[in-house]
Order: C-alpha cells, then structure tokens, then sequence
C-alpha cells in the first residue's frame, strides 16, 4: 500500500503535479513560439484596411470606427484614477509597474486607433498597433506580478515594452519590403489569452479576479470575431459594422479588467492570491 504525506496542505503524491503544473505556462510559451516559427510569416490580409464603416460625422469620416475609440480612453483615465493611489498598496504593489503600462498603452490606443481609421491603410496601421502590443505586454506583467509577487516587474514591464515596440517595427519594416510578419505583434495579442487563466489557476487567484478576466477575454474574442466579420454585420445590422462594434466589445473587455481591479480596494473584495475564493 502507497503511503502519502502532506506538505504545504498537498499530499506526496500530488506534490510532483503541483511543480509540474507551475513550469506549464513556460512549457507552453516555448511551445507557441516555436509553433510561430515553424508555421513561417503571417501577412496581415491583404483586404484588412477595407473596412464596412463609411459613415460620416461633422465632416468626420468612418466616424463610427473613429469615435468608438473614446471609450478606450475614458477607461484608461478611470483606471488610472481609481488605481494609482493604490500602487504601493500590497494588493497592488506587484503588479502596478505592468497595470501602469497597460492603462498607458489604452489611452494611447484610443489616439492611434482613431488616428489610423481616419484614413486607414498600412503606412498609418503603425500607430493602431503600438499601443495595443503595449497594452498587452502591460497585462501580462500586471497579472504575472499578482500571481508571482517575486517577479521583478519593473524590469519585466520595461522588457516587454520593449518587445512589443520591436513587434510593430517589425512588422512595420518587413511590410516595406513587401513581406509584412505579424508573428512577434500576434504572439503578445495570443499569450495573455492563455497564461493570464493557467498563471491564476494554478496560484490560486481571488474568485472576483478570475471572473473579471474571464469576462474580459470572452468580450476580447466575441471582439476578434466582429472583427472578422465587419462586411456581414453590417450587412446584417446595418446600423452598425463589425469592426465598430469589436471596438465596443473590447471597450467592454477593458472595463472588465479595470472593474476586477478596483474591487480589490472596496469593502467587500480583495482576498489574497493562493486563497482560491
């Protein structure tokens, strides 16, 4: 008969799939990158500037893709007013350095994405792309400064800042050459999706942390899916495009973020990570 120990409340028996499971969002990094290089170069569509807005506003044109991007700055200001007081905050501290680069990286998306929909095509598509690699660097260093309060976020926000900068230069200069690469841009919009859940499922994050998220990356990928359908909803709706309302959703996929944040600071939320409730 097998005999079992505890340790740290696990068993000897579980504690070897516990190890392994916290080197699983490494495995799986590796894992989509060398998916990224084997797969070869990704092309942004060749019809991907043909958007379904042409609506016009005050001389304003594919005003609904333009003005739908206020909410991305109205959510970037409320975040940073609700959470900066409380940067030092041990609910906070952690992950404030990648928190920081993300609410930056949302109010400048709302400037760069307008900026590129007011005449959209690749030589302006840069500006649109920026901000949002930064926001996404930012997240993953906020939610793996919650999760990991070890991790030296100061340094790791500064990295992948820098990462996701080189992405859109990337991309930008090899669509000079006519071979334009989104796989470096693509790899910060695809690893959020999936180490944000694995890195709180397995550190035990708050049950309001874990909703917002979810909440927020269902909206993110109800958004993706609008975008791809920009002709047939508007079609559909008419009164509104596809890429209109994926601004929208994403709006909606921020505020969710932001929301989980700021609950941590009221009277009824905030439990610490690695107490599963």
């Amino acid at each position: 008969m097998q005999t079992t120990f505890r340790i740290d409340g696990l068993t000897g028996s579980e504690r070897p799939v516990k190890r392994w499971i916290k080197h699983a969002p490494t495995i799986i990094t590796v894992g989509i990158i060398a998916a990224f290089a084997a797969h070869g170069r990704i092309a942004q569509p060749a019809s991907y500037n043909d958007f379904a807005d042409h609506s016009a506003i005050f001389g304003i044109p594919h005003a609904a893709d333009v003005l739908s991007n206020a909410g991305f700055a109205l959510v970037a200001i409320w975040g940073w007013l609700a959470l900066r007081p409380h940067r030092n905050s041990d609910r906070l501290r952690a992950g404030w350095p990648g928190y920081r680069l993300f609410l930056i990286g949302l109010f400048l998306t709302a400037f760069g994405s307008a900026f590129f929909h007011l005449a959209p095509g690749n030589g302006r598509l840069t500006w649109d792309m920026l901000p949002i690699a930064l926001a996404g660097a930012g997240l993953l260093v906020g939610v793996r400064g919650d999760t990991q309060p070890r991790s030296k976020t100061n340094i790791e926000a500064i990295v992948l800042g820098l990462f996701a900068v080189g992405s859109v230069a990337w991309w930008a200069a090899t669509d000079r050459l006519g071979a334009g690469d989104l796989r470096p841009y693509l790899l910060l919009q695809v690893l959020p999706l999936i180490l944000i859940p694995l890195w709180q499922s397995v550190y035990r994050a708050p049950r309001a942390d874990r909703i917002a998220f979810a909440a927020a990356m269902a909206l993110y990928v109800a958004a993706k899916v609008a975008e791809v359908l920009d002709h047939e909803i508007a079609d559909t709706l008419g009164f509104v495009s596809g890429h209109t309302l994926k601004h929208l959703l994403a709006t909606g996929a921020t505020a969710a973020i932001v929301w989980g944040l700021t609950r941590r600071f009221s009277d009824s939320g905030g439990r610490a990570y690695g107490s599963g409730l």
